[in-house]
């Protein structure tokens, strides 16, 4: 069998767990057995973390596949996946490893699974290295659900760095196929809103100081629209420990999300957070793509999935987008190019991502 593994360098381009997390969950959909080397061998910690390691585990629970080397600081897996099933399934970092990437490895997976599964995702909800879940509820949510599927995501409990003990419920059934995206018109922005929260020890003054920073360097930028950011303080049973942060979403004509978001951790001025969060908009704003750095990498596994041509609309490449294209287009058929947008003001920085789906079929459905 050893023989037709797929190897996976876990140690080039970005170098960190999102070539886990793509590779790992389309050796799942496609039934390919998988070695990945040098996992993480980019970080200061190299190897297999927490979260990683429970994403690989929801995965392997997922589709009652083999996983070796699944032990924390492990630089090298093999996987052998079996076949997915959908059910209840709990996936726990323990740690304030972020839901959010967990989401991100099992629901490929899982939109092609025999039946509905429901998952129980333990951790950060707010944590640093990852989307916030708000990020994920206001902005990745409504685009990914544009090819063609639908989730439910129910934040039970919010978690933050260094504990974690957030856990969010996703719902969702599964598909016979994706259909692609098509997100090159910008529009103009007609809106902007947001949350600034506080929770457990902290003062909701502090929500109220990032919101109206953040208000105020937007304001210099785009001075005509109401800009409506609720500052607003954590319930208590809705939250484990203390944190804050706050997101900041801009809406456009054609139904574009951008975002802008950063975290507050001791002895950093709420201020700062909120003018941090501000300023990440803008520069989402500025290179006049659909869709923000954050959400672009997020959307390649769907696109190489769906069947047809996906084009999306994008700022400046990163490389966390270039290493998602690369092992998607290793594991499969999928062709991606991405070209220089040149009909847009030749000032911007703006990129066509092109992408010719191998158009998966859900062999249960």
């Amino acid at each position: 069998m050893d023989g037709d593994r797929v190897e996976v360098d876990g140690g080039i381009m970005e170098g960190g767990g999102q070539i886990l997390r793509v590779s790992t969950a389309l050796s799942c959909l496609l039934g390919l057995p998988l070695r990945v080397r040098r996992i993480r061998a980019g970080r200061s910690q190299p190897g297999l973390r927490p979260q990683h390691l429970s994403g690989l585990e929801i995965i392997r629970d997922l589709c009652e596949g083999k996983l070796e080397g699944g032990e924390i600081g492990s630089t090298e897996i093999t996987f052998t996946p079996g076949k997915i099933k959908g059910g209840t399934h709990i996936a726990d970092t323990k740690t304030a490893g972020s839901v959010c990437l967990l989401m991100q490895v099992a629901m490929p997976c899982v939109l092609f699974a025999a039946s509905p599964s429901e998952l129980h995702l333990k951790g950060g909800t707010n944590a640093e290295m990852a989307p916030q879940i708000d990020y994920t509820v206001m902005v990745f949510k409504p685009i990914v659900e544009k090819f063609n599927f639908t989730f439910n995501c129910d934040i039970k409990k919010r978690g933050y760095y260094p504990q974690g003990g957030g856990e969010v419920v996703i719902q969702m059934s599964p598909v016979k196929e994706l259909s692609p995206i098509n997100l090159t018109e910008r529009g103009t922005v007609t809106k902007i809103y947001g949350r600034a929260f506080v929770a457990g020890a902290l003062p909701i003054k502090l929500a109220k100081d990032m919101s109206a920073a953040a208000v105020r360097c937007i304001r210099k930028e785009i001075r005509d629209l109401y800009i409506n950011i609720q500052p607003v303080r954590e319930p208590d049973d809705q939250a484990f420990g203390t944190g804050s942060g706050i997101i900041v979403v801009a809406e456009t004509s054609t139904g574009c999300l951008l975002a802008g978001s950063s975290l507050g951790k001791r002895g950093k001025n709420s201020d700062k957070v909120g003018i941090e969060a501000a300023e990440m908009l803008l520069r989402n704003l500025k290179h006049g793509g659909t869709v923000d750095d954050s959400l672009q990498d997020q959307l390649i596994i769907f696109m190489a999935l769906a069947k047809g041509v996906s084009r999306v609309k994008s700022g400046p490449i990163t490389l966390h987008t270039q290493t998602a294209i690369h092992f998607a287009e290793q594991l499969t058929k999928a062709k991606f190019t991405v070209t220089k947008s040149e009909e847009d003001d030749p000032h911007k920085d703006t990129y066509i991502i092109e992408c010719q789906g191998m158009g998966m079929i859900n062999p249960n459905l």
